[in-house]
């Protein structure tokens, strides 16, 4: 089995609501996204001859979808008062709401989908909120239909 890796980082600050600990609080992170991608044979056309992709469209398409939230406060929707949110808004500040509490476990999760609805087969998404944790997500292969 032949894997491809590659990553890109973004910066970006979140909190976790209703959480008993530091990251209550607004905090930021330079949040890294490594891509698993996997193909038991390689393409034998001229161009990708030797190749599962090419590795600047695979890049391209994770960078696309992480610089969607660099520089972003990250928001679970529902999380903050509309009134604090409208304020927010109105300062100018980039606010983006997502539909799920914005942990590494998550992120790993949504990634994992945003590059398999790219088309791509996806081994695994690891998402790292520091230098030394991380998650990951993975399709168990004994689920596979």
């Amino acid at each position: 089995m032949y894997v491809l890796k590659s990553e890109h980082s973004f910066d970006s600050a979140h909190f976790l609501a209703n959480y008993e600990g530091k990251c209550r609080q607004i905090h930021g992170h330079r949040w890294r996204v490594i891509i698993e991608i996997t193909s038991a044979t390689l393409n034998t056309d001229e161009q990708l001859d030797g190749m599962i992709v090419d590795f600047s469209n695979l890049k391209k398409d994770i960078k696309e979808e992480v610089d969607y939230f660099d520089h972003a406060l990250i928001i679970e929707k529902g999380s903050l008062k509309p009134s604090t949110l409208t304020a927010l808004i109105e300062e100018d500040f980039r606010v983006v709401e997502v539909d799920f509490r914005p942990t590494a476990e998550r992120f790993s999760k949504y990634f994992y989908d945003r590059m398999t609805q790219k088309g791509y087969r996806v081994k695994s998404a690891t998402v790292y909120e520091t230098p030394t944790n991380s998650a990951s997500y993975e399709e168990d292969p004994h689920d596979a239909v």
